[in-house]
């Protein structure tokens, strides 16, 4: 099943979900994830292998964080190569002062934002949503 690409749709269907839990960033230097370790994402870069999960896990596998994100999930079926939407709600949210950081997958965009501005994203995806045409 094919993914939407009409950012007007896309806009008007985000149906933002915000995910229970705390989120974090790590990154592991040598790249070997510890067995039994559940992530949320990973992503390979030149200096590491860096890590999404839930702030408790992190703690107990005795990993360094810094920041602590609430996770949205979009759940429209966004098509990879839809154009806009990414800027669309980041433009949005920059405007309100709020960091985001997205990670797109298959089906979804996952939207990682400061835990204390959880509830405050949500209504400006919801307004986005809203006020879309």
């Amino acid at each position: 099943m094919a993914g939407e690409t009409s950012l007007a749709t896309l806009l008007r269907s985000m149906s933002p979900q915000l995910n229970a839990g705390e989120f974090v960033f790590c990154t592991l230097p040598d790249g070997a994830l510890p067995a039994g370790l559940e992530i949320i994402g990973s992503f390979r870069e030149q200096e590491g292998l860096t890590v999404i999960l839930e702030k408790s896990h992190a703690e107990r596998a005795g990993f360094s964080f810094d920041y602590v994100a609430a996770w949205i999930t979009l759940n429209v079926h966004s098509a990879l190569e839809a154009v806009g939407l990414t800027a669309a709600f980041a433009s949005a949210l920059g405007k309100a002062g709020i960091s985001c950081n997205v990670i797109a997958g298959y089906y979804h965009d996952h939207l990682f934002v400061g835990q204390v501005d959880a509830e405050r994203a949500m209504q400006v995806l919801r307004d986005l949503a809203a006020n879309a045409e």
